[in-house]
């Protein structure tokens, strides 16, 4: 077992000391590393129920906007301090999450792509119409926020290292579960349900724990960005083009790898600044020609096309 994980240690290793270098560089644009963290813990999160076990969801967004509420709502609403109502997310994700799943599990394929759009559209409605309580289509500014251990939560450094402490989190999980026996049920109902439950494995019972496990990060990264936003709007945290920006992010860097979902959010974040910064008004053409292009010749994802294409090469080897 220590050998197995050995590499992957290692791999975190390198990430935390790489986010530990890099606010020690002059000029550091913290606003986007933050922005980049953030979607590889939130595509990372994704990928335990869209990758993992193959269930393709466009309704993550739900579970961003749950945590960013839940963290406003929870401090200048309840009382709470920041952590506990960061914790009150993310029980109330994974609450939603198993209910979500229980109701839409028996669909199959696009018809399930379809119920998590329609599911979440139906929480932005909610969140748009009960102002009283969510500031309604106005949005929600978060003020003030208690200081957990003295921390500024507003101050730009802190949420970096949040966001990295986020993002290194919901890495180690995935690590941790790739090489163990849950993970190994996922990829199963991923690959053949139905050969998954004549082998013993309950598929409904993998997905609603991957399913709540996916929901309760995805929040915990939303009360983050909740943090760093400072002001909710539920037209944007609920909204269908967040969720495909987390799905497609995944998807474009090897859904059902460990580390695909951070090269994508790499590739997406870092690409997208640049495109902005050097085509100005045509930074959405390029942007959009560079996903279909990795769509089209890598349609596994650039870190499981690589896995895939290592794969063949080993098995070449082997055979002569």
């Amino acid at each position: 077992m220590r050998v197995r994980y050995a590499v992957p240690v290692a791999q975190l290793v390198l990430f935390v000391g790489v986010g530990l270098a890099l606010p020690l560089l002059p000029g550091t644009n913290f606003s986007l590393l933050i922005t980049l963290l953030i979607f590889i813990g939130l595509a990372t999160s994704w990928d335990i129920l869209g990758g993992w076990t193959g269930q393709t969801s466009l309704g993550h967004a739900a579970f961003v906007g749950i945590g960013a509420y839940a963290l406003a709502l929870g401090t200048n609403r309840l009382g709470l301090d920041a952590i506990s109502a960061v914790q009150l997310g993310m029980g109330v994700a994974a609450l939603f999450a198993l209910l979500w799943g229980s109701i839409t599990f028996g669909l199959r394929g696009s018809y399930f792509t379809l119920s998590t759009i329609a599911i979440a559209e139906i929480l932005r409605l909610v969140a748009i119409d009960e102002g009283w309580f969510t500031g309604g289509s106005a949005g929600l500014f978060i003020s003030a926020l208690p200081e957990p251990f003295g921390l500024d939560l507003f101050d730009r450094q802190v949420e970096y290292y949040l966001a990295l402490l986020y993002a290194t989190g919901v890495l180690a999980c995935v690590t941790w579960f790739s090489g163990s026996h849950f993970g190994y049920t996922m990829r199963a109902v991923r690959e053949d349900e139905a050969a998954a439950q004549a082998s013993g494995i309950d598929p409904v019972r993998i997905k609603l724990r991957a399913f709540a496990l996916s929901g309760a990060l995805t929040a915990l990264g939303g009360g983050i960005y909740g943090a760093y936003l400072s002001f909710l709007d539920p037209h944007n945290l609920f909204f269908l083009p967040l969720s495909v920006q987390i799905a497609l992010t995944a998807i474009i860097g090897g859904r059902g790898t460990v580390w695909g979902p951070a090269l994508g959010a790499t590739l997406l974040i870092l690409a997208a600044e640049v495109f902005r910064s050097v085509f100005a008004e045509a930074n959405l053409l390029i942007y959009g020609l560079l996903i279909l292009i990795i769509t089209l010749f890598v349609p596994r994802g650039l870190l499981g096309g690589l896995e895939r294409y290592l794969l063949r090469r080993r098995y070449v080897r082997d055979q002569q």
